[in-house]
């Protein structure tokens, strides 16, 4: 039988998990630890800090300071090293949402072990020390730049049949996922790195060891005009270089020069004149703008 074709017990049953004893499976609804969980979880922008969290696990697993990767699916990454950015999240959401790392999961709730899951598949590896627990299971789509979250309590019963691996782990089913878990939020857009917007030549040439970075710097502002640069851009162009942020701050007449104004959120003055573009600068970001006549600034 196909797995889209698992038949599942449903609430009210009895979960085939007889390792923790005979216990009847409960609806959301009905599962007083999954309630208490998601109340404390409403005082949260779960999305927004999912979305930073999955961003700083992303720009870890790249590390492009020091290897000038910047796009998680570009063939220089190892499909090995996609997958560990699940394993970086669960830090990352721990330190996000100020929650302890607590066994016998990855951490506790409102007094509720919780597991913190991740995929940049389709499915997640439930181990076995988490099955009929809570988990809260986020899919990565990397491909389309956006992410989702549930809630759910992922009963062996509702978990593929067979051994699983060697560590036990199995996925969740489909049905149990559409009709028995709780989303914590729909799907959500992740930010997306400006590097991958350049053409493969423009990349080749921004990314280049030559000439020097703030030739570098320059032609990528120019052809990222208008476009939020983090930091963590500005230090992967300038990979293994000294000093790439004070070379991204020589480069304000160079731009001058071609008639656009060079931006950097650390300055409030400078924030507020990008927002008047409709640009949200935070403390970190650059930008490279072609200001009107009467906007024009000098630091």
């Amino acid at each position: 039988m196909s797995k889209g074709r698992l038949v599942l017990q449903g609430p009210g049953e009895l979960c085939t998990n007889t390792e923790r004893g005979e216990h009847v499976l409960l609806a959301p609804s009905d599962d007083t630890d999954a309630q208490a969980v998601l109340g404390w979880l409403r005082s949260f922008d779960v999305a927004g800090l999912y979305t930073g969290a999955i961003a700083n696990s992303v720009d870890y697993v790249l590390d492009g300071a020091r290897t000038g990767r910047y796009d998680l699916l570009s063939t220089d990454v190892h499909p090995g090293e996609r997958a560990s950015v699940g394993a970086k999240l669960e830090y990352e959401v721990l330190r996000s949402f100020s929650l302890p790392k607590e066994p016998p999961l990855d951490t506790r709730i409102a007094k509720v072990p919780v597991d913190i899951k991740a995929t940049v598949g389709a499915n997640w590896a439930i181990p076995s020390e988490a099955h009929c627990q809570l988990c809260i299971c986020t899919q990565i789509q990397l491909g389309r730049n956006r992410h989702r979250s549930w809630l759910v309590r992922a009963h062996r019963s509702w978990l593929y049949r067979g051994k699983g691996n060697k560590d036990g782990k199995r996925g969740l089913a489909v049905d149990a996922r559409e009709q028995w878990s709780i989303p914590l939020y729909d799907w959500t857009p992740l930010p997306v790195n400006p590097l991958t917007r350049l053409t493969a030549e423009e990349a080749a040439l921004v990314l280049a060891k030559r000439p020097g970075q703030e030739h570098r710097f320059a032609m990528m502002f120019r052809y990222l005009e208008g476009q939020v640069i983090p930091r963590s851009v500005i230090a992967t162009v300038g990979a293994g270089r000294h000093d790439p942020l004070r070379r991204a701050r020589n480069i304000r007449r160079r731009l001058a020069q071609d008639g656009l104004t060079l931006l950097c959120g650390k300055w409030r003055d400078q924030q507020d004149l990008a927002a008047a573009y409709k640009i949200t600068l935070g403390p970190e970001d650059w930008v490279a703008l072609r200001l009107e006549e009467g906007h024009c600034h000098d630091e």
